[in-house]
């Protein structure tokens, strides 16, 4: 396989598939992971940063709505690399307003503009991908895109939280020390807008989608297409349960993993956590989720389904031994972490494949962000009640209730079709 070879835009994929999909991960992770932990150093409580952090799920909730625009104006490209620079900007800017006296409420309308311009960027970045590609790269390479988003994952739930523990211990300054962390990923925005205005093929196909005599009317039977899918509402009900309870357990990990014992927590600092669950345990996530791609080529994904559902539950149990135990010992704590982490990036292979599976027809690209835009909602809605229901009922029955909650999956699990030579190579 010459996947080495330039493409048939004559740039090579690997001067920008690898750095295009590192830039990809950031703003989400950033967005919906690193926040939390930050927020979090500076005080804010858990039923705060559950709820408002949740929000910022919303713009890759709705992407499907604005996604046609995306194809009708402009090229792939030009979208790509501009938002690229917007994101850089809103980076700088969150690193700026931390000092502020009402740096909560400001940087979250910050990052909420960096959230839209990223799920806006999946859209253009996605669709560059399939027309810098000849079909048979496009295949070669999608180990590629998963690796290097898993790495982005990582630096940023990994380094750059140890970076922000070690400077805050350095500095005397949260604030500061997280000022400099965003001020890094801005840096890093710039560099890749730069590269990317450099170094992206400029295919003839990228071009703007010619409208019909009805452009309205294929938007909305877009949509129509999709919501007639044969079972949809089991469709809709595997998606948007399938993450209940994690969707409830992420908002409160970093919390749980930082607040003192006598609160109910491990008393990690934040250069443990980001050593705990943002290096061995992403680090297991990815492993586990190149596991379950190579079983399903191997099986399919119907023989894998019912494995992959309890991959990606049962760890949950693994937060109620830890609320239970509280171990202090930073080894003991990774290695419970990777066992979830590992379980869950196993499982959650089903997930993708299945809406990949769900999307498939005419309307491929935009099923599929309609797919991930409801796997987010199932996302958003849950953790916004997540903190208040934590803080209600204490860490040790909060955990019980998350892995309660997984029961409508299996449920769902046992109800949908799949077609048992689906996945196979």
């Amino acid at each position: 396989m010459q996947t080495s070879q330039a493409n048939h835009t004559g740039r090579s994929p690997w001067a920008w598939v690898p750095s295009l999909y590192f830039a990809q991960a950031i703003p989400y992770v950033v967005a919906n992971g690193l926040s939390v932990i930050m927020y979090k150093d500076m005080g804010v409580s858990n039923s705060d940063i559950a709820f408002y952090t949740s929000l910022l799920y919303l713009p890759w909730v709705i992407k499907p709505l604005w996604s046609p625009i995306v194809d009708m104006v402009g090229t792939k490209r030009r979208w790509t690399v501009l938002l690229q620079l917007a994101m850089a900007a809103a980076l700088l800017a969150v690193g700026l307003v931390l000092h502020l006296p009402a740096f909560f409420m400001v940087s979250l309308a910050v990052m909420w503009v960096m959230a839209f311009s990223s799920a806006t960027h999946d859209i253009s970045a996605d669709g560059f991908y399939m027309l810098g590609l000849r079909q048979q790269q496009q295949a070669a390479f999608v180990g590629v895109r998963s690796t290097f988003y898993r790495l982005a994952t990582l630096a940023c739930q990994g380094p750059l939280v140890v970076l922000a523990g070690t400077l805050a211990v350095t500095l005397g300054d949260v604030h500061q020390a997280w000022s400099a962390v965003f001020f890094v990923m801005s840096g890093l925005f710039f560099a890749a807008f730069a590269w990317h205005q450099f170094v992206l093929p400029k295919p003839d196909t990228d071009q703007p989608v010619p409208s019909t005599s009805n452009p309205l009317r294929d938007f909305f039977g877009t949509f129509g297409a999709f919501f007639a899918k044969r079972d949809i509402w089991l469709i809709l009900g595997f998606i948007l349960t399938f993450r209940l309870g994690e969707a409830q357990l992420l908002k409160l990990v970093a919390p749980f993993l930082k607040d003192p014992v006598e609160q109910g927590g491990l008393g990690l600092t934040t250069a443990q956590y980001g050593i705990a669950y943002g290096t061995v345990g992403i680090i297991a996530l990815t492993c586990g989720g190149l596991a379950g791609g190579w079983l399903i080529s191997r099986l399919g994904l119907k023989r894998c389904l019912w494995l992959m559902v309890f991959a990606v539950h049962l760890p949950d149990l693994v937060f109620v031994y830890l609320s239970q135990a509280q171990p202090t010992d930073l080894a003991t704590v990774s290695v419970f972490l990777a066992i979830e982490q590992f379980g869950y990036g196993f499982g959650f292979t089903a997930m993708m494949m299945y809406m990949i599976m769900v999307a498939d027809g005419p309307h491929k690209t935009a099923h599929y962000a309609i797919c991930t835009g409801l796997m987010a909602l199932g996302m958003m809605v849950p953790g916004m009640w997540s903190g208040d229901l934590q803080e209600y009922l204490g860490y040790k029955n909060f955990f019980i209730w998350t892995c309660l909650a997984t029961i409508p999956a299996f449920i769902m699990a046992a109800l949908v079709r799949i077609d048992p030579e689906f996945g196979k190579k």
